[in-house]
Formats: C-alpha cells, structure tokens, sequence
C-alpha cells in the first residue's frame, strides 16, 4: 500500500498567503483597479489567471492579465530571500516520511516562486515529488492538481491525505475523492473549510503533528 501526503505550501506550509494578497492588491492598483484586501486573500490558493478572474470578472480587459500576473510575481518575489516557514512544517513532513508515507507538494507556485518556498522549507530529503501549476491544465478548484500528485505518488483515492489551507484546497480534494485536512494558518475560518469539505481542521502543521497518532494520518495508517 502506498499512502501519499499531498500538501498545498502557501499558507499551509510557508506562511506567505499575506505576502501574496498584499503583492496582488498592489498589482491591480497599478493597472487602476480597486479591489478590496479582504478579497484578494480570500481568493488567494487559486492560480493566476483563475485569481485574476475571480478577482475582476469575466468582462475585464483582458490585455492587461498578464502585466497584473508579471507585476504581482515581481512584486512577491521581494519576499524570496526572507519567506516565512510556519512551526512544524518541515518537521511534519519529515515526521510523515519516516512513518512511510509519500510526501508530495500540490501547490499552484511555479519556478522561481517554488523554488524559493522549497528552499524556505528546506525539507527535500521529506518530499518526494512537486506538481505544480505547470504540470497541468486547469488549477484548484479543478481536481487536476490532486490527481496528478496522486500519479506522481502511485496512490489510490484511498490512500491519500490533502493538507490545505484554503477553501479552494479543499473543493479540489473533495473533487478528487481524497480525503481533505485543512490548516488555519491561511487565515481562512474553519466555517469555511468544513463547508467546502474538510473532514478535519488544525490551528496549524505543529497542531496536525501533535495529533498524528489520533487523527485521520492514523486511520489510513492502520489499514496499510
């Protein structure tokens, strides 16, 4: 049996989903759009053009995509050198690894971006593989995403976890029939991720490690 532990990193793993929103915000009142913070981040777990949309509608100017995408990743890669990782991320991953699962990032950071999030993490020798926004062709809310990491894991629906942050991550997993867990530490209320399908939610990686041995880590654990 092979149990995959996929994770989302922004927000769930590296606490940069604020870095984001506030890199977002910027780039659209550059290109002269007014849109609220409390609405970038909760839009924040979404690729680019999926947040853009979501963000400005269907009827936008759609010439000035991608100069909002290129000015926000300029912007947020100011951050690249001093990104925060959250308490017990890496050492969850390394925790899981040891127990035998397959730790695979699921994250719509592509590049440069991931690169420097993987090196904030600095948990390689844990994480098996990355699929990232590159590897497919439709991002979160989409089950693509999961569904690819489980590939690149080799495991069934069954054997696999989802740690997210965000009400995206969590539609995504529940799309893809594997079983959802969401963190707090994006800043999204648990309300919010119970209802799109988190069937657990902690205050962080540090709180789901300390309760590895109880929750559902363990469950599909005990079957293996």
């Amino acid at each position: 049996m092979t149990r995959a532990a996929l994770f989302d990193v922004d927000g769930t793993l590296v606490d940069t989903n604020y870095l984001h929103a506030t890199a977002w915000w910027e780039a659209f009142r550059q290109a002269g759009h007014t849109v609220a913070m409390s609405a970038v981040h909760r839009a924040i777990g979404l690729g680019s053009a999926d947040l853009i949309e979501h963000l400005l509608g269907a009827d936008r100017d759609r010439d000035q995509d991608a100069g909002i995408s290129a000015a926000h990743s300029t912007l947020y890669a100011t951050y690249f050198e001093r990104l925060p990782v959250l308490d017990g991320a890496a050492r969850l991953l390394r925790t899981l690894a040891a127990r035998g699962w397959t730790v695979v990032l699921a994250t719509s950071a592509t590049g440069p971006e991931l690169q420097a999030l993987r090196k904030a993490l600095d948990a390689d020798d844990a994480i098996t593989d990355t699929a990232s926004a590159d590897d497919v062709s439709e991002g979160k809310p989409a089950p693509a995403p999961i569904r690819h990491a489980m590939e690149l894991a080799g495991a069934t629906c069954e054997e696999t976890v989802y740690v997210g942050d965000s009400v995206w991550d969590m539609k995504a997993a529940t799309s893809a029939s594997v079983t959802p867990v969401a963190v707090l530490s994006g800043g999204i209320p648990r309300e919010g991720l119970v209802t799109a399908g988190a069937v657990e939610v902690y205050q962080d990686a540090a709180d789901l490690l300390a309760h590895l041995d109880t929750g559902v880590f363990s469950r599909i654990g005990a079957t293996g």
